[in-house]
């Protein structure tokens, strides 16, 4: 019998990040829109669109071997399950998801004990009941099936909401009055399926590849020729290129330098890299960095 790993895609929100993380790690996703079982080019899994919601109970009763998901819904759900690895999917902020309590801008509430005897709207009444008997508070808690910050409003007396900059609530008029759980996205696994040892190497494979496809996203490969008589001031003087690939050039009294640093100090580096001498110098993106 043909060996096989069932890996839940997370449908929504995470969706369009993880087939894409998941194409930089090697693994080409396809999803037909008469479909939920997408298919991949590996002979060796399986792929299954599941709502982030849910992805946490089905890795837990053993459907699928490994998913990506929300922290926030493993501990939602209350899912027995192994963390296998954190990813940060969201490359144009790299902030978690924050689950926060809000109210109206002018609302009288200023901290969860004001929130005795009222009501609260929110997609994770797990979490919130558990945040409210922390705090020693009694309060009714709705399930919200969206546009959550509109009922905050008129219909409840403040709603439990996720954002990652906080400019949805701003643009709602909300006022944020604390936070209940920090989320990442997390590749997790059935206990089961991390014992045996065949789906354990390739979940940790997978984990391996996505890994290494997050570090290249925020880095670049740097190549150039240089003088060599030129090379211990550049290393000096460019902490960034410490322990570089060094190789000798075909014309004499010459090397090549490659490294790989962080992109956001590549337009303050390369005019930094000519004037130490450095030519022919040539920046190019990454797949993977793997550690």
């Amino acid at each position: 019998m043909d060996k096989k790993l069932k890996f839940g895609l997370p449908k929504g929100s995470l969706q369009d990040a993880t087939i894409e993380k998941m194409a930089k790690a090697g693994f080409n996703i396809s999803i037909s829109s008469r479909s939920y079982i997408p298919t991949v080019d590996d002979d060796e899994m399986e792929i299954r669109l599941i709502r982030a919601q849910e992805i946490s109970r089905y890795v837990e009763y053993g459907y699928l071997d490994c998913g990506i998901t929300g922290h926030d819904w493993v501990v939602e759900n209350g899912s027995h399950v192994h963390e296998v690895g954190e990813f940060l999917f969201s490359k144009a902020t790299r902030r978690p998801a924050r689950w926060v309590l809000c109210v109206p801008e002018k609302s009288p509430i200023k901290s969860v004990k004001d929130l005795e005897g009222k009501r609260i709207a929110t997609e994770v009444v797990n979490l919130t009941k558990k945040y409210l008997r922390k705090n020693g508070v009694k309060a009714e808690v709705e399930f919200s099936w969206g546009a959550t910050e509109v009922k905050a409003h008129e219909l409840v007396d403040a709603i439990v909401e996720v954002t990652e900059t906080g400019s949805s609530l701003r643009a709602n008029n909300l006022r944020i009055v604390d936070e209940l759980l920090v989320s990442t996205p997390r590749l997790i696994a059935n206990h089961n399926s991390w014992k045996d040892a065949w789906k354990r190497k390739k979940i940790e494979t997978l984990a391996l590849l996505l890994k290494g496809a997050l570090e290249a996203e925020a880095k670049v490969g740097l190549k150039m020729n240089i003088a060599e008589k030129n090379l211990a001031t550049l290393l000096r003087e460019l902490p960034a290129l410490r322990n570089p690939t060094i190789s000798s050039l075909s014309q004499k009294g010459w090397v090549a330098v490659e490294t790989i640093i962080d992109e956001k100090v590549v337009r303050e580096l390369i005019p930094q890299l000519k004037a130490a001498g450095a030519e022919g110098i040539i920046e190019y993106p990454l797949n993977k960095v793997v550690y």
